[in-house]
């Protein structure tokens, strides 16, 4: 462990290096830790394998990017407590149990009805919902700084710092090719990591028994973190639990209580009928309206897909037409 000094009240924060957080202790307790100096800390020193960067930084593969201030105050106010009140939160199932975070989907709702359908391994999601007036508000100007559409959102609500995302790729079989994801932060002040494929990483020189090289930032307040193609294509990024006590976190880490809303907004080109019943698009094997397919409940077929999904996750030199191209059917992944 290191220590530094955090209080005047005899207290000393310590931060693991193997759990990754600060916690705090009474000063008459350090003599039970082991400490080393904190510049020997592998995981908070400088060094090419994690680095702590800004907004100014490009991040991933440089077609990344964070913007903050991304609503105008004359619009921001109460921003946090709007889409808080005005979202009809839910949870969502994984491999059988809840995911550490409430969530809902929202979206541009096609003229006769029909909705934007994105696939990602979840038993089971929210149904989606016509966007809010103040998602569709933040939706018109993160569409401005990416310069495309954006016609779907998964918002997520961390409840504090236990609620997390593991690190992971986003599954684009449904995103319309080379367009950008874009994630934008509400209230609470969380740290986004990015992390090398480790396929990408076995080139990277680096010291044995290190970490693959990592890029973290902070996600303030109303802002949006820009993430391009290729970063998604070669890296991983995750919002790990945050285990310090309040106590040890900045005013912006601890506003709104400790709670973030996360919007990530997506150009999504696959589509499901009014009825549910028929898939279009992008990602399925109709590719236009007039040659929908009816959803697919077939067994192999979910399989086949769940496991081109654990390729992109973990691949990254994916080859997508090869894998998605054909297109998949197959909607309910729950049974597999």
């Amino acid at each position: 462990m290191t220590h530094k000094n955090a209080a005047t009240d005899r207290r000393v924060g310590l931060f693991c290096v193997y759990c990754d957080a600060w916690t705090a202790l009474a000063a008459s307790d350090l003599h039970l830790y082991t400490t080393i100096p904190l510049q020997y800390a592998p995981h908070i020193r400088p060094s090419p394998h994690r680095q702590d960067l800004s907004p100014k930084d490009k991040l991933g593969c440089g077609d990344s990017y964070l913007v903050t201030d991304l609503v105008p105050p004359a619009e921001a106010q109460d921003l946090f407590k709007r889409v808080l009140n005005e979202v009809q939160w839910d949870t969502m199932h994984h491999r059988g149990g809840d995911v550490p975070r409430l969530v809902a989907v929202q979206g541009e709702v096609l003229e006769d009805g029909g909705v934007p359908l994105y696939r990602h391994p979840a038993d089971e999601s929210p149904p989606l919902l016509a966007f809010t007036p103040t998602v569709e508000l933040i939706r018109e100007h993160v569409q401005r700084e990416v310069g495309h559409p954006l016609n779907h959102a998964l918002i997520q609500l961390y409840r504090s710092g236990a609620d997390y995302i593991s690190e992971h790729s986003d599954k684009t079989i449904d995103i319309v090719r080379g367009s950008k994801i874009a994630n934008v932060s509400l209230g609470a002040e969380r740290a986004m990591t990015l992390y090398l494929k480790k396929d990408a990483a076995s080139g990277v020189p680096h010291v044995r028994g290190e970490p693959r090289p990592a890029q973290r930032f902070a996600l303030p307040h109303n802002s949006v973190f820009i993430m391009g193609p290729e970063t998604n294509a070669r890296w991983q990024h995750a919002v790990k639990r945050d285990r310090r006590i309040p106590t040890t976190r900045t005013a912006a880490e601890n506003a709104e209580d400790g709670v973030r809303i996360s919007l990530t907004f997506r150009h999504i080109g696959t589509f499901l009928t009014p009825d549910g019943k028929h898939i279009f698009g992008q990602g399925a094997t109709g590719k236009t309206r007039e040659t929908a397919h009816a959803v697919s409940d077939n067994t192999i077929e979910a399989e086949a897909l769940l496991l081109a999904f654990s390729d992109e996750n973990h691949k990254s030199n994916f080859d997508w037409d090869q894998e998605y191209g054909k297109g998949f059917d197959v909607v309910d992944l729950h049974n597999v």
